[in-house]
């Protein structure tokens, strides 16, 4: 049985991950084998400091021993789950675990910057340890069955679409939006090169062309009804994905504890790495009026 750790209690996924893998508080059908959450460390938060407390109590009541600090850890997990909302911190929270060739989880979004990201990614190639980072809609039952079965041929084309609230601390599309982006790149894969965003308060609308000549989109809602989707452009036909949320978590689970028993991520880091490069360069193009943006992952923010 895989040992894991989890840090940062600021969000719902420490309790809805730790019920799933520890088969306690949830129906049985939701569970995930292999793996245990065998310690916790409730850690900081500048970005809802305000939830620390309720989860803290939700873990105690499921049976999670707590730590006061990261490092003490060390030794007693095989495998960590980064789950901090705020993306700025993820370098600084992994880092250690990396380092020491733990294998990391790291949730969404994986960072909030190119630089991050490339430190990430670099280290974990160093260490030869194990990486990975997604939305748990990236494993959508309706959308993975959709990608491996091409009922429609190759995907040409596509616009995902996906709630898309905004927080100063993940900016643009590293908040919410992230998950219409995974939608987007789980249909489009990796590769694209260039991006321009439309933004308003209310909604944004990022245009992508990836290398290949095809091009697809991302409608981040904001205001009216909210939902997770995309309308899939084919050979053979165009599809509507609506995408339902109730095994999401899952199914993520089941891609994560596959990595920590086998040492192979699901998903290429620099897969990741892209992902994070197309948000930051939608967000300066949204900034800069529509301005088309570079998507280059393997540049560092600022240089």
């Amino acid at each position: 049985m895989i040992r894991l750790g989890i840090l940062d209690f600021d969000t719902s996924h420490v309790v809805e991950f730790t019920k799933r893998l520890n088969h306690v508080g949830i129906s049985e059908e939701q569970w995930v084998q292999g793996a245990r959450v065998v310690l916790g460390c409730p850690g900081e938060s500048k970005i809802m400091p305000e939830r620390i407390p309720g989860y803290v109590k939700q873990m105690k009541e499921l049976g999670v021993p707590l730590v006061d600090r990261p490092e003490e850890m060390m030794g007693k997990v095989d495998g960590m789950l980064i789950e901090s909302q705020e993306g700025t911190v993820h370098w600084e929270r992994a880092k250690p675990f990396l380092e020491a060739g733990i294998p990391c989880f790291i949730d969404k979004p994986f960072t909030c910057s190119v630089d991050h990201a490339q430190r990430l990614v670099e280290l974990a190639e160093r260490k030869k340890v194990a990486l990975f980072s997604s939305s748990s809609l990236r494993y959508a039952p309706e959308l993975t069955a959709f990608v491996a079965e091409k009922p429609l041929g190759e995907v040409i084309g596509a616009l995902a679409y996906g709630p898309a609230s905004e927080n100063p601390r993940n900016p643009g599309l590293f908040h919410y939006g992230i998950h219409a982006v995974e939608i987007l790149y789980t249909l489009m894969g990796p590769g694209c090169e260039q991006v321009h965003c439309v933004y308003e308060a209310k909604s944004e609308v990022t245009t992508g062309r990836w290398r290949d000549g095809r091009v697809a989109s991302i409608r981040g809602l904001r205001h009216g009804a909210l939902a997770y989707g995309a309308t899939v452009f084919c050979e053979r036909g165009v599809k509507h994905l609506a995408v339902n949320a109730t095994y999401i978590y899952r199914e993520l689970l089941k891609q994560i504890v596959a990595m920590f028993q086998t040492g192979k991520p699901p998903l290429d880091p620099r897969i990741s790495l892209e992902i994070v490069s197309f948000i930051e360069s939608a967000r300066h193009s949204g900034i800069n009026h529509g301005r088309p943006e570079s998507v280059e992952p393997n540049r560092r923010s600022g240089q």
